[in-house]
């Protein structure tokens, strides 16, 4: 707990040391009219008021990243408590304050066309493609997952057990959320969802504090304790692992296509820092409070606790294949927090993921509509739009639906594509603050070291191309390299050819 303890203050003070730092690199202006007002719709382009952005913003990117993800990563040891700490601060949140204001100070524009504007238009392409498909995958599985949890909680033969009947509601509502203007339900359900999230992760905290039980401390080693002390078999090495299994809470690439929404709702650039970098802190301290739950559920005896029984016919199964991270939040809400913990959970473990999804294919449309330069006043033009993107989703469900195992057949790769989108928005973010002559290293060593992380994963994980980790490794230091280089020949280039020529970028 004292490992906690100490990152949980560090995370605080990120937020008002090196939040501030960062804020003043980008330079906010107070008197510059934003996007909500100088374009406004009534649709996507408002003002709302600063806590409801807030809000809403923190309950985008969050879901149940932190949650799961942070349950998952545990399993790595408490060196997940670093990766938090110092994700969040020099990565996390300075990645999703600087993208939400520089698509403040452009206007509201959408991650693909950021990309395109200082990465060039072959990029921008290669993040149309990709965001999009990123959005519709993370719209579809996110209605059969709380689906499929809705109808196991209801009574049986009560009709309301039925799969097909919450698959229709929940799409239903994916429908007019998507279509209906922000301020109409996402601005007046997100706040209560993203409230309730907020106090379930402060009432768990002040439980841990209550009960200070003895967990594994960051003097006690940083090694793969999955492995050490669970005896999971095959464990994935913790690098590049970790990095990717504990995106939300740390880095998330998934957060540069939902900052563009409040992009276009905050009423002046000096809120850039509570609503984007604040938001990220927030979404950190909960993945560390749950990360902090996780090893007490894991290596201690929290999980005889609150199931003495479990273990009775367990066989041969390790504790982290008995347990899924679902089943985790369940027992430790209900457990520790009584009717209020259960109804919390189930917050957490279906209205979150469903929130995610409505504001992935919401992002999405706004990315088409900025694409093809539609105009969204008109419900017709949304329709039109989003009907091929609910097409898309609509035929995933039914493959999903045919195919058992496909949930993890997605999800597998949902955390690299996830990632590797951070990646893309890292370098436009060094190559934005290099142009305006700004401190362009407090993004590009995370670049560089993301970019290490997500090509090391791809070579060697398990799941995906599982080569060597010598040959991984050195073809990743090899690709890393050449990123490295070439940036650095394009800034000597770029300013070479300025300073000759007396034009200021």
């Amino acid at each position: 707990m004292v490992s906690f303890t100490l990152s949980l203050i560090a995370l605080i003070l990120g937020y008002f040391i090196y939040g501030k730092f960062v804020e003043n690199v980008f330079g906010p202006n107070k008197k510059r009219k934003t996007p909500g007002i100088r374009k406004f719709d009534g649709v996507d382009y408002l003002v709302l008021p600063s806590w409801k952005v807030f809000m809403i913003q923190f309950l985008n990117i969050a879901g149940t990243g932190p949650i799961f993800g942070a349950i998952m990563g545990m399993w790595f040891g408490v060196s997940s408590y670093l990766w938090i700490v110092f994700g969040c601060i020099f990565a996390g949140a300075t990645h999703d304050y600087l993208s939400g204001m520089i698509s403040t100070r452009k206007g509201g524009i959408s991650l693909p066309d950021m990309v395109g504007q200082y990465l060039g238009p072959n990029f921008r392409k290669v993040m149309l493609v990709f965001s999009l498909l990123l959005l519709v995958l993370v719209g579809a599985v996110f209605v059969l997952s709380p689906a499929t949890l809705l109808a196991n909680m209801m009574p049986k033969d009560s009709g309301l057990d039925n799969l097909l009947i919450w698959i229709i509601v929940i799409f239903a509502y994916y429908i007019i959320a998507t279509m209906m203007p922000v301020d109409k339900i996402i601005g007046k359900i997100y706040p209560l969802f993203a409230f309730a999230l907020i106090f379930m992760a402060l009432a768990l905290m002040v439980t841990l504090f209550i009960k200070w039980p003895t967990l594994p401390e960051l003097w006690d080693g940083l090694g793969n304790l999955g492995t050490e002390k669970l005896g999971i078999k095959d464990s994935e090495p913790i690098f590049p692992a970790l990095f990717i299994t504990i995106a939300c809470g740390a880095i998330s690439g998934f957060h540069a296509t939902q900052s563009p929404l409040m992009a276009r709702c905050i009423r002046e650039e000096k809120l850039g820092r509570p609503v984007f970098y604040g938001s990220m802190i927030t979404e950190g301290i909960v993945a560390l409070i749950w990360a902090t739950i996780s090893s007490w559920f894991f290596y201690d005896s929290g999980w005889h606790e609150l199931c003495p029984d479990a273990f009775l016919a367990q066989n041969e199964k390790t504790l982290t294949q008995f347990f899924t991270a679902p089943q985790v939040v369940m027992t430790v809400c209900e457990g520790w927090l009584g009717v209020a913990g259960g109804i919390l959970a189930v917050l957490g473990v279906v209205a979150a993921p469903i929130t995610s999804g409505d504001t992935a294919l919401r992002s999405a449309r706004l990315i088409i509509a900025d694409t093809f330069n539609i105009n969204q006043r008109s419900i017709i033009k949304r329709l039109m739009v989003c009907a091929p993107l609910f097409i898309l989703c609509i035929a995933l469900l039914v493959w999903q639906m045919g195919n058992p195992d496909s949930f993890n057949t997605i999800w597998k790769y949902f955390g690299w594509a996830n990632q590797t989108l951070s990646v893309f928005t890292l370098w436009t973010i060094t190559v934005y603050l290099a142009l305006k002559k700004k401190l362009y290293i407090i993004m590009l060593i995370p670049a560089i070291f993301m970019t290490f992380v997500c090509t090391t994963f791809l070579l060697i994980s398990k799941t995906t191309l599982g080569l060597p980790t010598s040959i991984g490794y050195t073809i990743s230091i090899t690709v890393t390299l050449i990123c490295i280089i070439y940036f650095f020949w394009w800034h000597h280039r770029k300013f070479r050819l300025t300073y000759a020529y007396g034009k200021a970028e």
